[in-house]
């Protein structure tokens, strides 16, 4: 059983935790049930550097997931990864790993069966379920949530548990991603955050949210106005100064740009209403990119086309 998860970029400068975007940048993931243990083989980004064994955090992933279903996990596993979203760069490498786990347990259940007797066809094929389960193991909905749906999506956490609404992007607006070269880490950039702002800037990001949703949307015109952040990125800038300056630089030539989740990626948006980007600095890449209309896809032995659940058609 395969998974194709795509990377995301979250917040979009004021939707902190509750913004996301799907983009056409994938990881690849096999998974087969075995007679015993647990084997990871990992190429592409992250190799020679993750776990290969079963903390790795698919393999982690649909072991909780098995557990959640009620069912006893397989005697072994063997999981295949080819991945392309760089590590630790904003771009929802963990988020990616977490819905493929989930979904590739799911998939796997139905040749399990749990000590009641009951079988994978009772595993969860309501979307909203899966959404819950993914989001409450990542900590917040919105890498989570688009990565699943695809394109553009609102997230947020309800009385029972991630709920989401996806959007479809202006035709017009293309991304552009700058990468750099060095790692970040959430945790690093979540703990600069102050537990309290003024109720001027909190009132300033309500509105650039709202604004956003209409202009990435329907009026790409107004997103250098709607990218506006008082939220998170001020705060972040010293423990990430070359991200901030990219930013700010892009922001400067008439290019709308944020930070791309927690950084240090930056993510430009790209189209008739904004100059060409520039080049990217020395020891940053560029990746002019699509948006991933689907989002997560299972390949179905037999099956050409892609889980309908998965791929966010249903709900």
């Amino acid at each position: 059983m395969t998974v194709v998860v795509p990377a995301t970029s979250a917040n979009l400068g004021p939707g902190f935790d509750c913004l996301g975007v799907a983009l056409d940048l994938t990881d690849e993931v096999t998974a087969e049930v075995t007679g015993e243990g647990v084997a990871v083989e990992v190429t592409g980004e992250g190799a020679g550097e993750v776990p290969t064994d079963e903390r790795h955090l698919v393999v982690a992933t649909m072991m909780t997931t098995f557990r959640r279903l009620g069912l006893a996990p397989p005697p072994g596993l063997r999981l295949t990864c080819v991945n392309r979203i760089p590590h630790a760069r904003g771009l929802g490498s963990s988020s990616a790993a977490i819905v493929a786990g989930v979904l590739l347990a799911r998939a796997l259940a139905d040749g399990l069966v749990g000590a009641d007797g009951r079988t994978g066809a009772l595993c969860p094929e309501d979307r909203r379920q899966v959404l819950a389960w993914a989001a409450e193991l990542e900590g917040h909905p919105d890498n989570v949530a688009p990565c699943l749906l695809g394109g553009f999506v609102i997230a947020w956490i309800g009385a029972t548990g991630a709920e989401a609404v996806r959007l479809t992007p202006a035709p017009d607006v293309r991304p552009v991603l700058y990468v750099p070269e060095r790692h970040g880490f959430t945790a690093h950039a979540r703990a600069v955050l102050p537990e309290q702002v003024p109720h001027r800037d909190a009132a300033f990001n309500l509105a650039r949210s709202a604004l956003l949703v209409h202009a990435l949307t329907q009026a790409p015109e107004l997103l250098m106005t709607a990218t506006e952040d008082r939220l998170h990125q001020p705060y972040r800038a010293a423990v990430a100064p070359e991200t901030a300056a990219l930013v700010a630089s892009l922001r400067e030539a008439g290019v709308p740009a944020v930070v791309s989740g927690a950084g240090p990626s930056v993510l430009a948006f790209t189209g008739s209403f904004a100059p060409e980007p520039p080049d990217p600095p020395a020891g940053w890449v560029g990746r002019p990119l699509a948006w991933s209309p689907t989002g997560a896809r299972m390949l179905r032995p037999g099956h050409a086309d892609s889980d309908p659940v998965a791929a966010g058609r249903v709900g």
